[in-house]
């Protein structure tokens, strides 16, 4: 079906454009089907990369490059970082968007995220955990957090900036203070990067460290855990405690809590994996 467009009227090809572009938007938000890689055993699932706690979705550039030059259709939506529910429900919302299955991933407190937005979502094949929390029910990252030693995230190593709700209730931030930034959270990434990371990190709501977690995920769904060796924030025999938990296939990896951005073709190779043996 054609549009005619009267010779000189700029405005029916601005209208026709706007037409086109508002299908295009309600067929992605309504879950429409679009085109996605494929294999030889059919379409590849979509990757979607969640962020933790001072951090955003860039720290995943390495991973995306590796995984779209598999073939992988890829996904790094922002994490509100601001309660453990409302970031699950956005999560949530985000996958309803996506055809086909899904492959999803999760850094720091973006595995409890994941954990949370992927129970009874039949698209979700696999959960992957890198450096994360994977909370079972009832259970805070807080409390996981604290129950094993070796965690530097502490009132010496974090600022708390206190900031306005919208019912104008008070809560406040927490951010790693910038001098600490590299020796918690990015001691083997080179000095230049973690010095940005530090200074334009995404702060999390102290709240979301207390807030109960869910129906956990990981029980029906097949679990990847990448374990950071060197983890100043969660520490190692937590990560060791929350994969063996979640019967999950555990990749271990002598590296910071940034794990992402240190071994990023480790953490791809563990992707690919667990999308390989999950995606038929």
């Amino acid at each position: 079906m054609g549009l005619e467009v009267v010779k000189g009227s700029r405005r029916t090809v601005l209208a026709a454009s706007a037409l086109v572009a508002t299908a295009s938007v309600v067929g992605a938000v309504s879950g429409a089907p679009t085109a996605s890689a494929t294999s030889g055993r059919g379409p590849k699932p979509t990757v979607v990369l969640v962020h933790g706690a001072f951090a955003d979705a860039s720290g995943w550039a390495e991973v995306v490059e590796d995984l779209q030059r598999a073939g992988y259709p890829v996904l790094a939506p922002a994490n509100p970082l601001r309660t453990l529910s409302g970031d699950a429900a956005y999560l949530r919302s985000v996958l309803a968007t996506i055809a086909g299955p899904i492959v999803l991933v999760g850094h720091s407190y973006g595995g409890a995220v994941i954990t949370n937005a992927a129970t009874g979502n039949p698209a979700v094949t696999a959960l992957v955990y890198v450096a994360a929390f994977a909370p079972d029910q009832g259970e805070p990252v807080g409390l996981l957090q604290g129950q094993f030693p070796g965690s530097q995230l502490n009132e010496t190593t974090l600022d708390f900036r206190p900031y306005s709700l919208p019912d104008g209730t008070a809560s406040v931030d927490a951010y790693i203070k910038v001098d600490s930034f590299r020796a918690v959270f990015a001691a083997d990434v080179p000095r230049s990067r973690s010095t940005l990371m530090a200074i334009s990190q995404r702060p999390a709501d102290a709240r979301t460290l207390g807030e109960p977690s869910g129906a956990p995920a990981w029980q029906d769904i097949p679990s990847w855990f990448v374990v950071s060796r060197d983890d100043r924030a969660i520490p190692v025999a937590a990560q060791r405690f929350m994969a063996r938990r979640a019967g999950g296939n555990v990749t271990e990896v002598r590296t910071s809590h940034a794990a992402m951005i240190a071994s990023p073709d480790r953490v791809s190779k563990v992707i690919v994996d667990a999308a390989e043996n999950t995606v038929r």
